[in-house]
């Protein structure tokens, strides 16, 4: 299988109106006063030989506002937890999806933004 778990994630929060304008996969131009959830790929490996991938996903959201950051996490947890599995997204058809780490205040040290951060374990097959 060579589907990029991150892009699947993208597309699933993207589609959503009210995370749409925030999703990123980088922070490329980003400014830091922006509102921001960043996707990033954290790990995984080949649960079935060319069938099923388990790719761990790492979501980061950016706010000014600490309580903001918050909700936000809350709701892609939410959104990833609840909604996705079962999903067709694309190529790929995602068979479930578990919580690795639930979201936790991670203020970054550079910007000095709040943030919250949190870890998704995706299954994903070809659809």
């Amino acid at each position: 299988m060579r589907i990029d778990p991150v892009a699947v994630v993208f597309a699933f929060l993207s589609a959503r109106k009210d995370l749409a304008g925030h999703v990123t996969g980088d922070l490329v131009g980003r400014e830091p006063s922006e509102t921001t959830i960043y996707l990033e790929h954290a790990g995984g490996h080949r649960v079935v030989r060319d069938r099923m991938d388990r790719a761990d996903i790492t979501y980061q959201v950016y706010a000014e506002d600490r309580s903001v950051a918050a909700e936000l996490a809350y709701r892609v947890r939410e959104a990833l937890l609840e909604e996705l599995p079962g999903r067709a997204v694309g190529e790929a058809l995602v068979l479930d999806a578990a919580e690795a780490i639930s979201p936790r205040y991670f203020p970054d040290t550079t910007s000095r933004e709040h943030t919250y951060q949190g870890e998704v374990t995706v299954f994903i097959t070809d659809s």
